[in-house]
């Protein structure tokens, strides 16, 4: 590590001592798992990690965070969040994730309170700021603190430090919740939800990573990193993405020829539309 990184990570620990308790929105990603890692270094017993039990939260993705956190010693603490039932999260307008994370952290902070810590914390980090990203003015609205986002982390900086650390989060590929994979104005499901993760279960057996199936009801959009697209469309494997992927409950295949991007379900907004949905985060609309 470099003396200016060992200086951000010395002072996110003494972020985090401040804190004297703390609770991790915790989901075994990159981020969340790094953060968790340091409270639990820094606070011991007084660090948990909460994890938001949800139908958009792949099973394989929770087990995985579970398995983790007792391999790091780390308490952890299980919320649902029955965000389903909300028709600002199920009709899917462009501030799900605002409502989605608003629900996250009020169950999240009710967890703080039950388990007598002072503060709620959350892995946003700095290249963060740049994208589209409600949950984050949901974050803000309900005092959710971003260490990570307050010292200027960025992803890479997060990576090279669980490396060092020995966290086998440091080279994951990104992942966000199931929903995201519904185009905005199309109805959240169980029935999408549960095809979009047998289908991405299906592609991650076959050895592709950093990958998204994008749900518009008969048809799927696959998303993969770009230097793995000839290797799908090879004959052998394309006949098995095809068969496994309409065993999963689509009836068309198609391949995104551009590749995998994060967030590519937010191109099809305007600048217009994105502005609203702040707005309506910094108005506090559910």
């Amino acid at each position: 590590m470099t003396d200016a990184l060992n200086k951000k990570y010395d002072a996110l620990k003494e972020y985090i001592a401040d804190l004297e308790s703390a609770v991790v929105a915790y989901s075994g990603g990159v981020d969340s798992t790094f953060l968790l890692a340091v409270a639990t270094d820094v606070l011991g017993e007084k660090a948990v990690g909460v994890i938001g039990r949800s139908p958009s939260y792949s099973k394989r993705e929770q087990e995985d965070a579970i398995r983790l956190a007792k391999q790091m010693g780390a308490r952890i603490h299980f919320i649902d969040t029955n965000e389903m039932a909300n028709e600002a999260y199920n009709t899917n307008p462009p501030t799900r994730c605002f409502a989605c994370k608003s629900i996250l952290f009020r169950g999240v902070w009710k967890a703080a309170d039950e388990l007598g810590c002072k503060y709620v914390i959350e892995g946003s980090n700095a290249d963060d700021l740049g994208d589209f990203r409600p949950g984050m003015d949901a974050a803000k609205k309900l005092r959710v603190k971003a260490p990570l986002v307050d010292l200027a982390f960025t992803k890479d900086e997060i990576r090279a430090l669980s490396k060092e650390m020995g966290l086998p989060t440091w080279n994951k590929p990104a992942f966000a919740c199931l929903s995201s994979r519904v185009p905005y104005g199309q109805p959240i499901t169980l029935q999408k939800l549960g095809r979009i993760e047998k289908a991405e279960y299906a592609l991650g057996d076959l050895g592709f990573s950093g990958l998204r199936v994008r749900d518009y009801d008969e048809l799927c959009r696959i998303e993969v990193p770009s230097g793995e697209i000839a290797r799908l469309i090879e004959d052998t494997t394309r006949a098995k993405v095809v068969r496994q992927l309409k065993e999963a409950g689509y009836k068309y295949v198609c391949l995104d020829l551009e590749g995998y991007r994060t967030g590519s379900m937010n191109e099809t907004l305007s600048s217009q539309v994105k502005e609203d949905a702040r707005a309506a985060g910094e108005t506090g609309t559910k």
